[in-house]
């Protein structure tokens, strides 16, 4: 289904994707919203640049993911050494994570907000793998790495749409694809899409349980087909030219009754149902739009390459794996010491960046540790 160059912008654009995840995370302890461990008294005012992302990081990343894997599919040129690829370099992380990584998170989380009076040991002994639900949490659990599980499922879905469509029917689609979204298509189409999805399933709130999140799936499935395309048909890239500067207006302009509306009805009020459609129209807009300025960025400023690229397009998913659970963990001691915001932040920000890189270096310099923290082997 096509050839290109390998494009550093990309690269450079799923980097920046993962570091701002980082920091939303850490965002996360600080702002009012329901997470694992929360500051004692939190910022409201975080709640708008919070809210500045994530009408679009998320989507982000399946889009990087997307023209990553068509580019790994080229590379193994067969739909089973795809799928065979993808699945050991996602889930074999995953079952280490879910085991080793992520139980800190629902033991802080149950004993600082449910009562849980038992320590961690005895909670990973004898409670955390007992697939149950205490407090309405499920055990055991993937937290942060729902990602991962979409990610397999959606390059598993590629993998059989590559398998059961002849490569001539395949390379038609793709050509029809890119027809319909050249010019200011790439911009329009996609946008539309997403707000149909949203007209469709209004009710629907994001769960990340895999099983029951159908309208979640539709949404990060035009992503993630947006990111394949793009490396299929790197012709693509002459449209976001095109529109990536009017689409960056526009993000800007499309935050605005995103802010406004939280700022009239902060925290849990709930608002007028003409505003909360125009919130969630608002946040389509701007999402798509700003996905499209980065890739404009991207593919204009970024495309270079550079002597630490490589290395840090590799940390990018060992840094995901642990990051939550390094930021849940010193923010738990943070709550109990009573330490403000601001030198929390700071205390978050430099334990997390130490912590991960720690959990890169090591890891990638054994073995057999390796591969359980997603990267390939020697």
């Amino acid at each position: 289904m096509g050839t290109a160059q390998r494009h550093h912008g990309m690269d450079w654009l799923r980097i920046g994707a993962f570091a701002l995840l980082i920091l939303y995370h850490i965002g996360m302890y600080l702002v009012p919203w329901g997470w694992h461990v929360k500051i004692a008294q939190p910022l409201e005012w975080v709640t708008i640049p919070m809210l500045a992302t994530n009408g679009w990081r998320l989507a982000l990343l399946f889009l990087v993911s997307g023209y990553a894997s068509a580019a790994l599919f080229a590379k193994l040129g067969g739909s089973r050494a795809f799928a065979r690829s993808r699945s050991a370099r996602l889930l074999v992380p995953l079952l280490f994570a879910v085991v080793f990584i992520i139980p800190p998170q629902p033991w802080i989380d149950l004993a600082g907000q449910h009562g849980y009076p038992h320590g961690f040991l005895h909670f990973w002994l004898h409670d955390y793998f007992g697939f149950q639900f205490i407090d309405g949490i499920a055990l055991p659990t993937w937290q942060h790495l729902w990602f991962v599980v979409y990610l397999w499922v959606y390059t598993m879905l590629a993998a059989l749409v590559m398998a059961l469509i002849p490569a001539t029917a395949r390379a038609q689609v793709a050509d029809g694809a890119a027809r319909l979204l050249r010019g200011w298509g790439l911009l329009v189409v996609p946008m539309l899409l997403w707000i149909a999805i949203y007209l469709a399933f209004p009710e629907h709130d994001e769960t990340h349980a895999l099983f029951d999140d159908g309208p979640s799936h539709l949404h990060y499935l035009v992503a993630f087909t947006i990111g394949w395309l793009l490396r299929v048909r790197p012709m693509l890239f002459e449209a976001v030219t095109r529109c990536w500067k009017i689409a960056a207006v526009l993000a800007v302009l499309a935050f605005a009754p995103i802010a406004w509306a939280e700022g009239t009805w902060p925290g849990d009020i709930r608002a007028p149902d003409w505003a909360i459609l125009i919130y969630h129209l608002a946040r389509r807009v701007q999402g798509w739009a700003t996905i499209i300025a980065l890739i404009g960025v991207a593919d204009f400023y970024w495309n270079r390459d550079h002597p630490r690229r490589a290395m840090l397009a590799e940390a990018v998913f060992p840094f995901y794996i642990i990051h939550q659970t390094i930021i849940v963990i010193v923010g738990w001691y943070l709550l109990r010491a009573d330490i403000a915001a601001l030198p929390s932040f700071l205390i978050l920000l430099a334990a997390t960046v130490t912590g991960c890189w720690l959990f890169y270096w090591i890891g990638r310099s054994i073995g057999w540790l390796r591969p359980l923290i997603g990267l390939q082997r020697q």
